[in-house]
């Protein structure tokens, strides 16, 4: 067993969430109770999962529920972070989700890569909705931004003759692509720097480590295709205004 799951890991798991919400207060990093918040909703979200995950598994029905769960939670996720106003703007943010995440899923299963069922399809499904999430997030926020804080830039682009799309992508392209620095730098010092869950998670299974790293690489090079998906799709969201945030 990695962990020992008792009285004195529940205590060390609170003194690391209080001291991470006295960082976040004391630097001013943001909002303190959001960082309280999301331990606390991870602690009751993982203890619900664990709970259901042997059913999902084993049941057709509880898995066609459970993963579009997965992909309406990671859309209204993204959609509040890349456009907090009101409105309907966020939806959009389903287009690049689904389309970085479902053809690779469906490859996978025509392929036989990944069988068709609840213990193999969970796990690389959520791995995947979960770096679509995380890119079209930073692609989202960094372009929209960009775009508000250069805008003499688009109308001069637009007094040159560049459609709208034109002259928001030359500002937005490059601060949309950082949305891919973090799986990229991942993917780089994999084994020297981290060694990430699905490679720990099979040795501990029991898996040799040449299965165990193929496997992880594997999933490494799919979140690669999925965040590129998902970047390019969301940039030109922004881009056409799809995503766009209220003006002040």
């Amino acid at each position: 067993m990695l962990l020992h799951v008792n009285a004195t890991f529940a205590a060390l798991l609170a003194t690391l969430l209080a001291l991470a919400t006295g960082v976040v207060a004391v630097a001013r990093l943001g909002r303190p109770r959001d960082t309280l918040l999301a331990g606390a909703r991870a602690a009751v979200q993982l203890v619900a999962v664990s709970l259901a995950i042997g059913w999902v598994v084993r049941a057709l029905p509880l898995l066609l529920c459970f993963l579009p769960l997965m992909y309406a939670v990671a859309v209204r996720t993204a959609g509040r972070r890349v456009v907090p106003a009101p409105g309907r703007a966020w939806l959009w943010t389903a287009v690049p989700i689904g389309t970085a995440v479902l053809p690779v899923v469906g490859a996978l299963l025509l392929t036989g890569v990944v069988p068709p069922e609840g213990i193999a399809l969970v796990p690389v499904t959520g791995i995947l909705i979960g770096g679509a999430l995380t890119a079209t997030v930073l692609a989202g926020r960094r372009s929209l931004d960009e775009l508000a804080t250069r805008r003499g830039k688009v109308e001069a682009g637009l007094a040159l003759g560049l459609t709208d799309r034109e002259a928001r992508m030359e500002v937005a392209r490059e601060a949309a692509s950082d949305a891919l620095l973090p799986g990229m730098d991942q993917t780089r010092t994999v084994g020297l720097v981290t060694l990430p869950g699905a490679f720990v998670g099979m040795l501990l299974g029991g898996a040799s480590p040449l299965h165990a790293g193929a496997v992880q690489l594997f999933v490494l090079v799919a979140l690669l295709l999925v965040q590129a998906v998902a970047t390019a799709v969301t940039l030109e969201l922004v881009t056409r205004g799809r995503l766009a945030r209220a003006e002040p």
